[in-house]
Formats: C-alpha cells, structure tokens, sequence
C-alpha cells in the first residue's frame, strides 16, 4: 500500500512506505539537505515510524544527501546499520561520517556529598574576583582623581550635575513617602508597648534613634540601590551591548572619567542629603502617629527630640549615607562594566548589581553597630 507523504516546498524530500510480495520497503526521494528539509521533529517521526520491523531502505532516488539528512536518517535507524540498504558509495561514506560523530550517551556521575562544597568554592572564588576588579575599578578611580587634580577642566561637571538630579532630586518623592510611612508604622506598633508600662514619653528616643541612626540610612540605600544602583548598571550595561564604550575608547576617551566617576561622586553626595530628607520625614510621620495615639503633643516632642538623640547619631546617619551610597554606585557601575554585549548578561548582571549591593549595604551596616555602639547613645 502507497502511504507517499510530500512535505511542502522548499522541502522536496519525500518518504514512500510500500509492501511488496509480503516485504515492507522504505524509498527515499528528493534532496536530504539542510536547505530543503522540513522540520526535524516531524521528519524523524515519519522515519521513526517507517523504521519499525526493520524494512529495506533504499536511498537509490535520492538526489543530494548532506550531512543533516545523514544524521536524522542515522538517529532514525536507532544509531544502527539497517539490515538492508540499498546505497551508493557516496551515499554510504556521508553516512559513515555521521556515524563516526553521532552524539553518544555519557552517563552522569551520581551526586556526591562534595558538590555542595565545590559549589561554595565557586561562589567564593567569583566573589574573590568580583572584589579584586571592584579593588581595580577604586585604584583607577584614584587615578582620575589625581589627573584631575592637575588638569581641572577636565572635570565632568555636567555629568556630575545630571547624576545628581537623577540619583538625588528625582529620589526626594519617593524617600520622603516611604521615610513618613516607617516613622508612623514604628511610632504606631510602639506605642502598644510603652501604654503598657506608662512609657510614653520614651516615643521620642525609640523614634529619633532607630530613624535617624538605623533605619532611615538603610531604607534609603535600600530604594537608592533598587532605583539609581539598577539604573547605572542598565545604562551602563547598554552601551556595552551598543559598543558605544568601545567606540569611547577609540577616540580616547576614559571610561572611568566620563561615566563611572560622575556617578559616584554624584550618589556619594546625594546619599548623605536623602538619609536625613527621609530621616525628617521619618520622624515627622512618628510625630503625627504619637500625637493621634498617644495625644503627645507636637511641642512636646519637638522640644525632647535634641536632648533624647545626641546629635552623634545625625552623624552616623549621614556617614552611613555616604558610605553607602559609594560602594552602591562602585557595584552598580563595577556590574554594568561586566556585561558582555547580548540581553540575558545585561538582565543578569542588573539583578546581581541590586542583590549585591543590598547585601553590601547590610554587612556594612552591621559593621557600623558595632564599631558606633558607644557613641551618640543617651543612656550607656
């Protein structure tokens, strides 16, 4: 029985299953090339299908056999010579060869108890490498700092100025609303607590030491490293995919001067300025949260804030800010510099630039408590 199957141009490659006197046979016509197949997994279906009961295959009408063809019929006939092949020569050696390259089975190794260790060792020596090319991006940074200071009209006053409207003005909204929301939701949950024991008035130093101290600097860097940090290393990372920092070295010009410097200088001073922004309003949202809870009045807690927060705490916040924002923009302009020129490294490398410095942002602030743990605390 005639089963003919024709694929659609520009495939002319044509499978023609037939029995006769009680003998199942497979013909092969058409061209068995790259250009003229159809799709793979259709084709080797077909073929998988005509194999069954090991028939005689004869590739005799055939009209151009590649290397493509050879390899679908080879993985069609199970890797195996068929039991009867009518051929030619040429026909044979095209199949030959991809016999000799056909992919082979390698069994995985089973799980061992070490993998777990091999994999920390990889995230140790990636971090190794990260921290010796951030080390490399600070040294040269260092040197454009010393070029500048001989050459002063170099300086990259106007992408220093746009970094800073972007990093620090345009940030204003958002650090004020969320800075106002803390301050009421610490003030509120507080003040469940200290009814409990008559300690009202001790809202004040709860409120103006974890706003200003802790939690406004970390809240900033955290919405400054997911909002500028992302920022910088997409910006970055696309004119690494556009060869546009290609094209600036060409012409001379330093990387490291034109964009990565402007970009920390500029979140390096808009840092410390946005942790007491958000700090103010931090503690403006625990003054109205106290005030309808507790029916403190706004006087009042104007007056006890300087004596209860000692004005060191101010100043770790703002060095935190600035600390923070530094090493934000090193990573952020440390991962865009990384990306290699297609989409999947630039996705990649802006959720790792976040992730890190977030995580950094953390260990450092855990740093920070301990080495200020005596200074700016009213009762000690």
């Amino acid at each position: 029985m005639d089963l003919t199957r024709k694929y659609a141009k520009p495939a002319d490659a044509a499978i023609i299953a037939e029995t006769v006197d009680g003998e199942r046979r497979v013909a092969l016509s058409g061209d068995w090339t790259l250009a003229a197949l159809p799709a793979p997994a259709a084709l080797r279906a077909r073929l998988a299908a005509c194999a069954a009961g090991d028939p005689c295959w004869d590739l005799s009408a055939i009209a151009r056999l590649d290397s493509v063809g050879a390899v679908i019929l080879w993985q069609s006939w199970g890797r195996r010579w068929p039991a009867k092949l009518a051929a030619s020569g040429e026909q044979r050696a095209i199949l030959a060869r991809a016999a000799a390259v056909a992919p082979r089975q390698v069994a995985r190794p089973p799980p061992s108890a070490l993998d777990g260790l091999a994999a920390l060792g990889e995230i140790g020596l990636s971090a190794g490498r990260n921290a010796r090319e951030l080390l490399t991006l600070i040294g040269q940074l260092a040197l454009d700092l010393a070029y500048l200071c001989a050459h002063p009209r170099d300086l990259p006053l106007k992408e220093f100025s746009a970094n800073l409207c972007k990093s620090g003005a345009q940030a204003l909204p958002v650090t004020a609303l969320v800075g106002f929301l803390i301050g009421v939701v610490l003030s509120y949950l507080s003040s469940l607590q200290l009814k409990m024991f008559g300690a009202d008035v001790f809202i004040v130093n709860l409120i103006g030491i974890s706003v200003i101290r802790e939690i406004g600097p970390v809240i900033v860097a955290v919405l400054v490293a997911g909002r500028s940090g992302s920022s910088m290393t997409a910006q970055i990372g696309v004119m690494r995919v556009t060869e546009e920092i290609d094209a600036l070295a060409t012409m001379g010009i330093s990387r490291t001067l034109r964009l990565v410097l402007p970009k920390v200088a500029a979140l390096a001073c808009a840092m410390p300025l946005l942790v007491v922004w958000c700090a103010a309003a931090g503690i403006v949202g625990g003054m109205v949260s106290a005030n309808l809870e507790m029916d403190l009045a706004y006087g009042y807690f104007i007056d006890m804030l300087p004596k209860a927060v000692p004005a060191a705490n101010l100043w770790i916040g703002i060095g935190k800010g600035f600390c923070f924002g530094l090493l934000i923009a090193l990573i952020a302009c440390h991962f865009g510099l990384k990306v290699r020129p297609n989409t999947e490294s630039l996705s990649a490398r802006t959720t790792s630039s976040v992730v890190t410095a977030i995580t950094v942002v953390i260990i450092v602030d855990a740093v920070f408590a301990v080495l200020t743990r005596h200074i700016g605390m009213p009762f000690r």
